[in-house]
Parts: structure tokens; C-alpha cells; sequence
């Protein structure tokens, strides 16, 4: 993976933090705003530095959560309006538009 700078976490942080609650993201989606080359990046870049954003607002392209997340994540997208249909967000009713 490529070095990641400062801004580039900040940017990513800015994007998670803008996304409304009932709506969600992919990593892909992030990625693309931020002009990073992977989603795999937004993934790191979660992983390390997020705690305090809207974690649970950011899924995979498939409208999956993260398995190791999946029941909180799913929990509190329930409390924010975003209904899961076999384990997946409907990406076309809820995913937010950078």
C-alpha cells in the first residue's frame, strides 16, 4: 500500500463525517471522492483512525457490513432508517452522493 499522508486521513474523516444519518457509503464511494486509488485505503484508514465518526455508515460495495462488525453495524443503521434485505443495504434507496 502506498504511504498514506495527513491529509488524505483527513480527507477521508471529512467524507465519513459528512455522510447523513439514514444514508450510507461504500469504500469505494469515499475512495473515488477523495482521489485515492483503492478502497482498500478508506478500509485502513477506518480501521485506525474512526472512532469517532459514523463508522456504521460506511459498507461494502455489495451493501454488506463488515463481517467482524456486522450485527452492531447493522443495529445501528436499523436505528437510523436503513433497513438491511438479507444482510444487505438497498444501495440504490440509501447510498449517499458525494
Amino acid at each position: 500500500m502506498p504511504a498514506i499522508t495527513d491529509e488524505q486521513v483527513e480527507t477521508v474523516r471529512a467524507l465519513v463525517a459528512a455522510i447523513p444519518a439514514g444514508s450510507v457509503a461504500t469504500y469505494g464511494d469515499i475512495a473515488a471522492a477523495a482521489g485515492l486509488s483503492s478502497a482498500r485505503i478508506v478500509g485502513w484508514i477506518m480501521r485506525t483512525d474512526s472512532s469517532d465518526l459514523p463508522w456504521h455508515r460506511v459498507i461494502r460495495a455489495s451493501g454488506e457490513p463488515a463481517p467482524h462488525l456486522r450485527s452492531e453495524q447493522l443495529a445501528r443503521l436499523r436505528t437510523e432508517g436503513v433497513p438491511a434485505v438479507d444482510g444487505r443495504v438497498p444501495l440504490r434507496q440509501y447510498r449517499h452522493a458525494f
